[in-house]
């Protein structure tokens, strides 16, 4: 159950903050953010070891940023499916995927940052759909933006977490001032009041509301999340930052990434 929470304030020092959660089998080998890419050299995310591409791409150069969300709906044909995990890179080198035929690709989510807003393109059964976001606190979960995708999850438990993190957490950033990080410096001051929500808010690793969670479905086969990312963006601003998850509720284990 990947997340993505995106805050827009048009007026502010900085417009445009994004928090990325990233689930998945843990067993699934990746590597921290990096210049992964000898045919991007410019990119920076980081990198699934089992296909090679990325739930988070980063390119320095336009100040603009995309992440990936699996979506529910058919698969692609096996003979022809692609790994979703290109798509971020191209999104953040061309301004978007919309060019692109995506009858190769199961369902996802796509999050698109930039300085002045943002936009989620989602695919799944054949539809096309892309939603310039308000201003705001959004949230994009496996079930779409807002979870209102054209196709979302059969299964009522998994809607009923997905629903349970989204409520909890908008309601705890709306409690809280909105962050304006600066470019430089260590992460928990840039981040203030969100830092302790985004590690967690003290929940359960099992709860249902939990953020950054550790699920265990038997033989070997844990769920969880493997990392989370926060990204601020303004006219002459980018600033990354990452953590492995889970990560200590003391703020340390974050990393500024060079950009």
């Amino acid at each position: 159950m990947c997340t993505a929470f995106v805050s827009i304030e048009p007026g502010s020092a900085v417009p445009v903050l994004l928090l990325s959660v990233r689930d998945e089998y843990l067993g699934r080998a990746w590597l921290p953010p990096d210049h992964h890419w000898p045919q991007r050299p410019e990119l920076l995310g980081g990198l699934d070891l089992a296909a090679g591409g990325t739930w988070l791409a980063v390119d320095p150069e336009r100040r603009t940023a995309a992440c990936l969300l699996n979506g529910f709906g058919p698969l692609a044909p096996a003979d022809t499916r692609l790994s979703r995990g290109g798509l971020p890179l191209t999104a953040v080198r061309e301004g978007g995927i919309g060019h692109l035929d995506l009858s190769p690709y199961d369902p996802f989510h796509l999050v698109q940052v930039r300085p002045d807003g943002a936009r989620v393109t989602s695919w799944g059964g054949g539809l096309l759909t892309e939603h310039e976001l308000p201003t705001g606190l959004s949230v994009v979960l496996n079930d779409g933006l807002e979870g209102m995708a054209a196709n979302r999850t059969a299964s009522e438990r998994v809607r009923a977490l997905m629903a349970a993190r989204a409520d909890h957490f908008r309601a705890r950033f709306a409690a809280v001032p909105r962050p304006e990080p600066a470019a430089g410096g260590p992460t928990e001051p840039a981040w203030g009041d969100w830092l302790p929500i985004v590690t967690g808010d003290g929940l359960a690793l099992d709860g249902d509301a939990a953020l950054i969670q550790r699920r265990d479905f038997g033989d070997g086969r844990i769920w969880g999340s493997s990392s989370v990312s926060l990204l601020a963006l303004g006219p002459e601003l980018l600033r990354y930052d990452f953590a492995t998850a889970p990560v200590p509720a003391d703020g340390s284990g974050w990393r500024r990434m060079e950009v």
